[in-house]
């Protein structure tokens, strides 16, 4: 009861703001293209949470009322005309999706969004540690090297020589021989997750995914309407007994899983499994899909052999992302399949994009042959490993719990007793402190006890404020939680 009414008053919050936002529209206070409030001013003006703003500006851009740029906020969208057939059709003033799967959400992507000063939800690199003026010096190299980049497409499987290039990287690292036409170049690894999925995992096919998981590939296999067949992931890796037996029992199409310096936990599943893993995938004919984003990111020394190390029979694809240390704009992901996978994804990735941009492709090439790379590498180490630390640091003592990664760009905090992670982000959005919280992580959405803090995208000095306030918040949040229970007991 206590859930179905707070689901019921959180959309009546946002109702409430998007219908008066939308009767302004309508009245013609804001003129086309003119600045709409802040997401803060919004959420201030009526006294809810920034997410909420943020939904009903989401409604508005859905119906194209309002439309967002980057890093600058919200504009009021001008009139679109109808046209054809169905322009005097007062019912035709929004398209909605095909009403044959749901309606897709993202809600990483929203709290990542939230202009806020202290940003402990986004996983990637500080841009500041990133090889910024090299790149920049890079650009005037590959246009003299490839004067015609800008007047062609890149081959749909993704430019021959970064294939190259990549499979001699992953051949040393994995010791299994690859050529170029083993790999597919894709733009970033959420593409790979996403046509991956529309592949082989069809509506109501079982799918075995861990728990918890990078939330957004929850959002795509939920778009598909995969089955979920959680496993629980923890610093020991996997119950390989329950994997087998639901393995057995449910015939999975496909495991998306994350075994290296795993997103959201850090975890490390142990080299003796990954062999175990990549049989059971042989013997009940189910694809093994690794994501290795963050394989390169370890703290002493390197993980184990990646699970595509033990694959002769073609039941694993290998996610290898690398922008994402390099520079994050360029969105560059090699896929690593056997002939069979390959020839099904380059099919997939033409339709959807024809080719990830070349010009980013052979930026990137340039700086992932020079020895720069390694060195920045080693330094990003470093640099990651004092920040997790930093962060830990602000977090002990304060009835938080955690198991310290190896590697990675997270942590993975239990909450102390009593406190949800969905309420200490409204609590922390009011004080400009954003993270992960535990229940977009869980396929069955119900870990609503831990969160996910990134340490890797701000600097030290506002990683450790933003952990400090977020450990005063908590602080606050139990003393007024424990009040209000005490409170309650004395009731009549």
């Amino acid at each position: 009861m206590n859930r179905a009414w707070e689901e019921e008053e959180d959309r009546l919050l946002y109702r409430r703001v998007y219908d008066s936002l939308r009767r302004r529209l309508e009245s013609g206070e804001w003129s086309p293209h003119d600045k709409l409030p802040s997401v803060r001013q919004l959420a201030a003006r009526f006294g809810v949470n920034r997410l909420t703003a943020l939904r009903a500006y989401r409604m508005l851009a859905e119906e194209n009322r309002v439309y967002a740029r980057e890093k600058s906020g919200f504009y009021a969208s001008p009139p679109v005309p109808l046209t054809g057939a169905n322009a005097s059709d007062s019912g035709m003033d929004e398209v909605e999706p095909s009403p044959s799967g749901p309606r897709p959400g993202n809600p990483m992507s929203e709290i990542q969004s939230l202009p806020v000063d202290y940003q402990l939800s986004q996983g990637i690199v500080d841009p500041g540690l990133l090889p910024n003026l090299f790149l920049s010096e890079y650009v005037k190299g590959v246009f003299d090297l490839y004067p015609k980049l800008m007047g062609t497409y890149s081959n749909p499987q993704g430019d021959e020589e970064l294939r190259e290039s990549v499979a001699r990287y992953l051949t040393k690292d994995t010791r299994v021989p690859l050529a170029a036409d083993d790999l597919v170049i894709t733009t970033g690894g959420q593409q790979a997750i996403d046509l991956l999925t529309r592949l082989y995992v069809g509506r109501g096919d079982a799918m075995l995914v861990e728990r918890p998981t990078y939330s957004s590939a929850i959002d795509i296999f939920r778009q598909q309407g995969a089955r979920f067949l959680p496993v629980d992931i923890t610093p020991a890796g996997y119950d390989l007994e329950r994997v087998e037996a639901l393995m057995k029992l449910h015939r999975p199409k496909a495991f998306y899983l994350n075994p290296t310096y795993h997103n959201p936990t850090g975890y490390t599943v142990p080299a003796g499994q990954r062999k175990r893993l990549v049989e059971l995938a042989e013997r009940y004919r189910c694809l093994l899909i690794e994501d290795d984003s963050f394989h390169e990111m370890y703290f002493g020394e390197p993980p184990p052999r990646p699970l595509f190390a033990y694959d002769t029979a073609g039941w694993v694809v290998h996610l290898r992302s690398f922008s994402k240390y390099v520079a994050p704009g360029l969105r560059v992901c090699a896929v690593a399949g056997r002939p069979g996978v390959i020839r099904s994804l380059v099919t997939a990735k033409s339709l959807a994009d024809n080719g990830t941009p070349l010009v980013g492709q052979k930026l990137f090439l340039r700086y992932f042959e020079s020895e720069r790379f390694g060195r920045h590498l080693e330094k990003l180490r470093i640099a990651m490993r004092i920040r997790k630390e930093t962060a830990e640091k602000e977090l002990a003592g304060g009835g938080w719990t955690w198991d310290s990664p190896k590697g990675g760009l997270n942590l993975w905090v239990r909450l102390p007793d009593g406190l949800s992670s969905s309420e200490l982000l409204e609590e922390s959005l009011r004080q400009s402190v954003s993270f992960v919280p535990g229940l977009i992580c869980d396929p069955l959405r119900e870990t609503d006890t831990h969160l996910r803090i990134s340490y890797s995208f701000v600097g030290e000095a506002v990683l450790k404020e933003g952990t400090r306030r977020l450990t005063e918040l908590a602080r606050r949040l139990a003393e007024r939680n424990s009040l209000g229970s005490s409170l309650g007991r004395l009731m009549p």
